[in-house]
């Protein structure tokens, strides 16, 4: 089957400061015990900070054999229905006002556009899935392109 996709949602690069700031804050409470306790605290930090980053940043959505892969979620593309783009407003709507508490949502706040796909298989309670994408056209093309 066709409709090979495959995207990493990263995380911006702004957003690495972070870690930087957890590893000074750290460094710098420790640093009342004195200088090695002080880079200790700033190594820790900024190792523990970058590794959940870089987690959070690692989801994966694929469109690969037959299955759409979004983060731990493995769907056939037989059971999914209609591809939707989101624009950036329509995203908002859909992951808060509209939001059903059953769908799927594979949200990155840092990612304006998504996808919603229906689910059309009716012994999924899930009413649809909600995909964080930069490219919602690609993707739904690939789902397109997969399922037939």
């Amino acid at each position: 089957m066709g409709g090979m996709y495959d995207e990493r949602l990263t995380a911006p690069r702004s957003w690495w400061l972070l870690p930087i700031a957890a590893g000074l804050s750290i460094g710098l409470i420790l640093l009342k015990f004195g200088p090695v306790p002080g880079l200790i605290g700033l190594a820790v930090g900024l190792v523990v900070g970058a590794v959940g980053l870089s987690s959070y940043g690692s989801a994966r959505i694929r469109v690969v054999q037959g299955s759409l892969v979004a983060g731990q979620a493995r769907i056939p593309v037989t059971a999914l229905g209609e591809a939707r783009t989101l624009d950036a407003k329509e995203a908002v709507a859909w992951r808060s006002v509209k939001a059903d508490p059953r769908a799927f949502m594979l949200l990155r706040s840092y990612v304006p556009t998504a996808l919603r796909v229906e689910i059309t298989d009716p012994g999924d309670p899930t009413p649809y899935l909600y995909l964080s994408t930069r490219d919602p056209q690609a993707l739904a093309a690939a789902i397109d392109a997969a399922q037939g």
